[in-house]
């Protein structure tokens, strides 16, 4: 196990004990969030004139991907189980934060920006706890920090700022969206060539 100043005890990741398959499958998941989350970024960014429920929809669309794709890794992947657990329940919060998102559009801003700042301080805090001691090691402490960074950027925008959630939410999936496609490349990157 790495010794971690982030990680909690017994959920850091061993990598030494997952096979090349699990690899690929958790370097695919994490292909797949950053991919998507840099595509919405861009489209929330460069699409200033869309409405409350098309910004919604596309924070919810993230949400439930990356919550379903948390949910898959915990039940397909030979994680320890504190971290199985880990990922099935964040995978669900982040999947009901997506439907949520996308049903009741016009809820709010302030439940919307709420919903996104949680969702994300969830996410970088779940990051740092996964950390592994081969490649990725320091792209997941990076993720992690600036997820919660956003998230409570995120939290503490003014109510009934549409404008400053699009135009930080988007920056941040972009950028959140890089970071996770580097960490996914960079995963199990020190893996030995008998696992």
């Amino acid at each position: 196990m790495s010794g971690s100043i982030f990680g909690l005890g017994g959920l850091n990741l061993d990598i030494s004990e997952l096979t090349r398959q699990t690899v690929r499958k958790i370097r695919g998941g994490m292909a797949l969030t950053g991919l998507l989350s840099i595509v919405l970024g861009a489209l929330v960014l460069f699409w200033p004139e869309a409405t409350l429920d098309v910004v919604a929809f596309l924070f919810g669309f993230y949400f439930l991907v990356s919550g379903a794709v948390r949910v898959v890794i915990g039940l397909l992947t030979p994680l320890s189980g504190g971290l199985r657990v880990l990922n099935i329940i964040m995978g669900v919060v982040l999947f009901i934060v997506g439907v949520a998102a996308i049903r009741n559009p016009l809820a709010s801003l302030a439940v919307l920006g709420l919903m996104i700042g949680i969702a994300w301080i969830v996410e970088g805090i779940m990051s740092l706890t996964e950390l592994e001691s081969g490649g990725s090691r320091w792209y997941a402490i990076i993720y992690g920090i600036i997820s919660i960074i956003a998230g409570v950027v995120v939290l503490f925008l003014p109510v009934g700022s549409l404008a400053a959630l699009v135009i930080f939410g988007g920056i941040f999936l972009v950028v959140l969206g890089i970071v996770g496609l580097v960490r996914a490349f960079a995963f199990g990157r020190g893996m030995p060539l008998d696992a």
